[in-house]
């Protein structure tokens, strides 16, 4: 079992800027990849970006070039820095975690709304 804790959501006006954070316990040793995706209200919950055990990333092209994904092995934590926000960036972001036994498991979620 993996247990995620998100945090750092907020409210922040339009070009703003946001880290959220993901504290991951329990069987770290299994995850193969971590993720954050986004859920915005009346739609469903999209991948934001993607980190692997090695260090690739991948990100949706909505967000390229604003957001970076990173992890700290060594505080097991995922982190998510969101510059230059925009109000369509705005919905709950999950922290996920994808297992080698072909598990996933998700946090609780974290809201972020970017005002206009």
């Amino acid at each position: 079992q993996v247990q995620l804790v998100e945090s750092g959501g907020g409210l922040v006006q339009a070009g703003g800027s946001l880290r959220l954070s993901c504290a991951a316990s329990g069987s770290i040793f299994s995850i193969n990849a971590m993720g954050w995706y986004r859920q915005a209200p009346g739609k469903q919950r999209d991948l934001v970006a993607r980190i692997t055990k090695s260090g690739s990333t991948n990100y949706a092209d909505s967000v390229k070039g604003r957001f970076t994904i990173s992890r700290d092995n060594l505080k097991n934590t995922l982190y998510l820095q969101m510059n230059s926000l925009k109000p369509e960036d705005t919905g709950v972001y999950y922290c996920a975690a994808f297992s080698s036994t072909g598990n996933n498991y998700w946090g609780q979620g974290t809201q972020v709304t970017v005002s206009s």
